[in-house]
């Protein structure tokens, strides 16, 4: 392996900032393209780019340009059938090609895992328009949850109780989806007693590898809090890795992929899958040797990883926006990282918007309900203003 190599990364959000500074830490360049100016990750990459992801020919002339040795997806809006034909060309996609196209979209990982792995998911369909979603929505029986077959970070997700919430929610669901999809999943409400994401580091030439299990906590399907590691007895964790790899290796490549896991009193159902750092998994920042952008760099160029240790208990809590705004500043910094073993990551948004996340409070404690009470108090410390 020689370095540098040159890698573009497709999405510039605050999970390719920390990819980026990873990368360049081993000294390679990195090019980031977003849909938007001045997108965290632009801000410390070597070179960037502004397109519509969903264009093939602004994808075919940026990656003429640059000729990049890896194309590193880090949003689900992008025309991943143009992958396919940079793959053919020699350049590598992380994972692959076919992968990213994939879990990019629910129904594809949905139908993968269930169907053709036979992994235990939650009951569900599909439907693309609103009387079909009524239908199925009686179907799959109420509670369920509605969401999007293309979107990040929960946008557009809502649990139903009644038909009478089906409408908003058809709504809801079409507003946050990503790309051009006019297709929604509806799945039957999991009783959970804890969620996990568990980050599973595939490599090209060694075994895959996992993280401590993380915990996290959801409103609007979006995550508020994540903490490691999670409490889960050694069986539940062995049926969790068990079900990773086995997804995983029907997706082929290398890299970290976050995959999410409802845990009940009897069952380990798989959930969602992301091929790539998971935003949970930005506890790692503080938890562990090697965070989980390191990891994801490790295993995509085939560099060796020796171990990965969790030092201590370690949570993570959102800083979110209440208002859109083109003028961001912070308050209440100082008093966050007064508070001992507590960091702050802002992320260097240029806009913001209610619930956007505009940083993360990362703290470790001598347990992990300790460190989830301190991160959400360094978090509340911190305000968006006017600047």
């Amino acid at each position: 392996m020689k370095l540098p190599k040159k890698l573009m990364l497709l999405g510039a959000g605050e999970l390719g900032k920390e990819f980026t500074i990873a990368a360049q830490r081993l000294g390679n360049h990195v090019v980031a393209v977003d849909r938007y100016a001045h997108a965290p990750a632009m801000q410390v990459a070597d070179e960037c780019e502004v397109i519509s992801m969903l264009s093939g020919e602004d994808l075919e002339r940026v990656v003429a340009k640059h000729q990049p040795d890896y194309i590193v997806p880090e949003i689900e809006a992008i025309r991943t059938e143009k992958l396919a034909e940079f793959e053919s060309r020699g350049i590598t996609v992380i994972p692959t090609a076919k992968a990213t196209h994939y879990t990019m979209n629910r129904d594809r990982i949905r139908e993968l895992a269930h169907r053709e792995l036979g992994v235990r998911t939650a009951n569900y369909a599909y439907a693309t328009n609103l009387d079909e979603l009524h239908t199925v929505a009686r179907s799959i029986g109420f509670p369920h949850v509605i969401k999007p077959v293309m979107s990040s970070s929960g946008k557009g997700q809502s649990i139903v109780a009644n038909e009478l919430e089906v409408e908003a929610a058809w709504k809801y669901a079409i507003a946050g989806s990503r790309g051009d999809s006019q297709k929604v999943i509806i799945e039957e409400f999991i009783n959970f007693e804890i969620e996990i994401t568990l980050l599973t580091i595939k490599q090209w030439n060694a075994p895959t590898i996992f993280c401590p299990p993380i915990g996290h906590r959801q409103e609007r399907g979006d995550y508020q809090e994540s903490w490691q590691p999670a409490q889960i007895t050694p069986a539940q964790l062995a049926t969790a890795q068990a079900i990773a790899t086995t997804v995983t290796d029907a997706l082929g490549g290398a890299g970290i992929f976050g995959v999410e896991f409802f845990i009940t009193a009897d069952e380990v159902i798989f959930s969602e899958l992301s091929p790539r750092p998971h935003d949970t998994g930005m506890v790692t920042l503080i938890s562990q040797n090697l965070n989980e952008f390191e990891l994801h760099l490790r295993a995509i160029l085939g560099l060796p990883i020796p171990n990965i240790i969790q030092y201590v208990p370690a949570a993570s809590a959102v800083i979110l926006a209440t208002e859109e705004s083109d003028s961001i500043a912070f308050t209440g910094v100082e008093a966050a990282l007064s508070m001992p073993n507590v960091d702050v990551r802002l992320f260097g948004k240029p806009d913001s918007r209610p619930y956007r996340r505009m940083g993360v409070a990362l703290a470790t404690a001598e347990t992990t309900d300790l460190a989830r009470t301190k991160a959400i108090d360094a978090a509340s410390q911190i305000t968006l203003v006017k600047a």
